[in-house]
């Protein structure tokens, strides 16, 4: 691997992927990469923070990934997105999704939505100091500190 690349830029290279407009990804589309990144960097910060056995760690995650707690995190969030973020966001919220989450009410899916949108037009962006520092925020902010 190439010294200096984030591992989007790497996995472009490796695999050949071309360059693509994210604006012009769906609103789902966005959503899906956003779960999985997001879902990274929790399962990452809990894991440097605990070595313990998967279940464990999984029980700690899950707090964080759940639809309820991501629309926590965009609510406290909303003040300190960029007009462009926000658009992403609503983009996300408002996208007619035909699945829904089992413990969620439809509210919370939705915003959650909105939030994985504007994760993964962050990470597809390169915007990842951003994404990382909203996580942060978000987590601090809808006090659930890990």
């Amino acid at each position: 691997m190439e010294e200096g690349l984030n591992l989007l830029e790497q996995i472009k290279k490796v695999f050949a992927c071309g360059e693509q407009d994210v604006r012009a990804y769906s609103p789902l589309t966005l959503a899906y990469i956003g779960d999985a990144v997001y879902e990274l960097v929790i399962r990452s910060v809990v894991v440097e923070r605990a070595n313990r056995s998967a279940n464990d760690l999984h029980k700690m995650s899950v707090k964080y990934v759940k639809a309820e707690a991501q629309a926590k995190m965009i609510e406290a969030l909303l003040e300190v997105l960029s007009e462009d973020e926000l658009a992403v966001y609503k983009r996300g919220r408002n996208a007619k999704s035909y699945t829904m989450a089992k413990n969620a009410s439809m509210s919370d899916y939705r915003k959650a939505t909105g939030f994985e949108a504007l994760m993964g037009f962050l990470y597809l962006s390169g915007q990842t100091d951003r994404m990382l520092d909203l996580i942060k925020q978000g987590i601090g902010l809808a006090g659930m500190e890990i």
